[in-house]
Parts: structure tokens; C-alpha cells; sequence
């Protein structure tokens, strides 16, 4: 699954525990009529990938959901979810050429001197 839309915010990576467990959230709002606010979890490892990402920025998340289940001191059950993102892209058209072949200069082209002027109108319409 994925979701798409610009960074609104980036928190900072909290650590919990004694073992170490790493998240970040990040969320991101939708580009639809009716805009969402969608909060991202990324945690252990995969904190480090919004490091290169700012405010603003369109992306599209890579996401997992996942659910479980807790049953409080009272007994109860209760179910909670959460959204777990393991791939970012940046959505922003990339500022350099670096995919285009470089254009020659004007000079570099030369008229055709060969032309034929009966056949200056061969065209089929």
C-alpha cells in the first residue's frame, strides 16, 4: 500500500526501553479534495530514510498497516493500529538533466542543400 501527499511534519527519532527501539512519525497530507493528515510510523532502522526529507516536500510512502491487541488491568480488550511506513520517495521533479543527452548548438545543424523544389509538397493531406 501507499500513500502519497507532502510532508507537513517530521518529528525527531525517539528511543524506548532498555533494548533500544527506535521510531520516527512523519505526517504527510493527502492532495485530494478532502485533504488527510496521515501519521507514518517508521521505526528501528528505517528511521534514518526521512533524514534527507524537509517540510513540504511530495512524497510517496511505502506502508505496512498493522494492528493488535491489548487487554487492560480491567480485563477489557482494546485494539489499536498503526501505520508503519518501510520506503520513502521523493515525488519532486528532479532540477538537473542529468537523464537528457545534451542538445548541440544551432550551428552544429547545417541546411540541406540537395532539396528538390517539385517535391515541396508531398504530403498526404
Amino acid at each position: 500500500m501507499e500513500v502519497q501527499g507532502k510532508i507537513k511534519m517530521i518529528d525527531d527519532t525517539k528511543t524506548f526501553g532498555n533494548n533500544g527501539f527506535r521510531k520516527r512519525e512523519v505526517v504527510v497530507t493527502t492532495e485530494e479534495q478532502y485533504p488527510q493528515h496521515i501519521l507514518v510510523e517508521f521505526v528501528q532502522d528505517k528511521c534514518d530514510l526521512l533524514d534527507s526529507y524537509n517540510v513540504g516536500q511530495p512524497v510517496k510512502i511505502s506502508i505496512n498497516l498493522r494492528g493488535r491487541e491489548w487487554v487492560n488491568p480491567q480485563g477489557e480488550t482494546k485494539y489499536f493500529n498503526s501505520i508503519q511506513g518501510w520506503r520513502i520517495e521523493n515525488l519532486q521533479a528532479e532540477t538537473s538533466n542529468g537523464n537528457m543527452p545534451p542538445v548541440p548548438p544551432m550551428e552544429a545543424f547545417e541546411p540541406a542543400d540537395d532539396l528538390n523544389e517539385e517535391d515541396h509538397d508531398d504530403l498526404p493531406f
